[in-house]
């Protein structure tokens, strides 16, 4: 997890130049607190890392998204990632101001 905060040090400056990043959150070490009516653990565990970007609409993600794929700086900044194989899960949710 080291090796991955000092990466987004980079990576936070080169996806800020393309994304409205709204803030980068990593593990505390805390344990997640579940709760509910029918509390279920995630099979891998909950998030080690959460961030929130806004976006005007879908369109506008996928846009930004393939445009950053196809940036030279971003390529090479992601061939610097210590580990896209430790994905395990990923969630992405869209949702309306309150």
């Amino acid at each position: 997890m080291d090796a991955y905060k000092e990466w987004w040090v980079e990576g936070l400056d080169v996806l800020g130049a393309h994304m409205d990043i709204q803030g980068l959150w990593f593990d505390s070490g805390e344990p997640a607190r579940i709760s509910g009516e029918d509390p279920m653990p995630l099979p891998h565990g909950s998030a080690n890392v959460t961030w929130m970007i806004r976006w005007d609409d879908i369109e506008h993600r996928d846009a930004v998204w393939n445009a950053l794929y196809a940036d030279p700086e971003w390529v090479a900044c992601a061939a610097r990632h210590p580990g896209f194989d430790g994905y395990l899960h990923m969630s992405v949710r869209f949702m309306d101001p309150a």
